[in-house]
């Protein structure tokens, strides 16, 4: 049945059908930068929620559960982070953590940051370990091609510089 043809109980507010997100199923890893945000981000959201609990306002509940979802997500991900230090990693190959610099067909440069799934940003280079262009990426030297296999097409780069 429709929600819209169930009675709301004298002033009694609707039990919250608000989802978790979803968490992937593939290992947490995180840079020691990127869970510094994590617990910063969990920080701004109960400072958020502390002040919505104050104010108590019926209006704001929508936006309560939504940041309690936003806790209780961000609380998860910080408790099963694997905190992956850069400087673990082999220095002559692509690993997690690095930053790379790829020449490709056009012999235009970009640099990409191999990162968790939730340090992602595709637009500030910074790309989750498990997309395609860091698969193509990790274990690859300085001087080697990879392929990068692209909706739009599969694109050869090559690995110019690798730093952590």
């Amino acid at each position: 049945m429709s929600r819209a043809f169930v009675k709301e109980q004298d002033g009694e507010p609707l039990p919250s059908e608000a989802m978790d997100l979803p968490v992937s199923a593939n290992p947490n890893l995180v840079t020691p930068k990127g869970f510094k945000r994590l617990e910063k981000q969990l920080a701004d959201y109960e400072k958020e929620r502390d002040r919505f609990k104050a104010d108590d306002k019926l209006e704001d509940r929508p936006h309560l559960e939504r940041v309690e979802r936003e806790i209780r997500y961000l609380k998860s991900r910080i408790e099963t982070a694997q905190i992956t230090a850069p400087e673990t990693q082999p220095q002559d190959r692509v690993g997690f953590g690095a930053i790379v610099t790829v020449v490709d067909e056009d012999d235009k440069r970009h640099d990409y940051q191999i990162v968790g799934e939730d340090e992602a940003d595709p637009d500030h280079g910074r790309v989750s370990y498990v997309s395609p262009l860091a698969r193509a990426l990790m274990g690859a030297a300085v001087g080697d091609s990879v392929v990068w296999r692209r909706p739009a097409g599969d694109m050869d780069l090559e690995i110019e510089k690798i730093r952590y």
